[in-house]
């Protein structure tokens, strides 16, 4: 059973830096897309950042420039490091990763997986 963890949420005053970690378990085969959506209260969730299995990163237009992700293959992990962090970047984040699993050795097409949400709090 896939299963995705993060941590690395907090409080934060604006200005300050944090980094988020994702990281996936289970039977995993192929791990595709990676990212991070956030949803601040009363507000949809919206994509912040995604990376793909060959390393090309999108960001959105709200974090471009302060927002890095990143990932490591060989950890199945996905990082956002978040710095000069503002208010209206508080929200629950949400990491996502595209897997393709084997199960009773038959092959499943890639699904998405998601994690259980971390807070990031930015006030002063």
């Amino acid at each position: 059973q896939v299963q995705l963890v993060e941590s690395g949420g907090g409080l934060a005053q604006p200005g300050e830096s944090l980094k988020l970690s994702c990281v996936v378990s289970g039977g995993t085969v192929s791990i595709y897309d990676m990212g991070w959506y956030r949803q601040a209260p009363g507000k949809q969730r919206d994509l912040v950042a995604m990376i793909t299995s060959g390393d090309q990163a999108n960001l959105a237009n709200s974090v471009k420039g302060r927002f890095t992700i990143s990932r490591d293959n060989a950890k199945k992990t996905v990082y956002l490091e978040m710095n000069n962090l503002k208010p209206e970047d508080t929200a629950v984040y949400y990491c996502y990763a595209e897997v393709a699993t084997v199960v009773g050795g038959i092959a499943n097409p890639y699904q998405k997986y998601w994690g259980q949400g971390t807070q990031v709090t930015v006030a002063s």
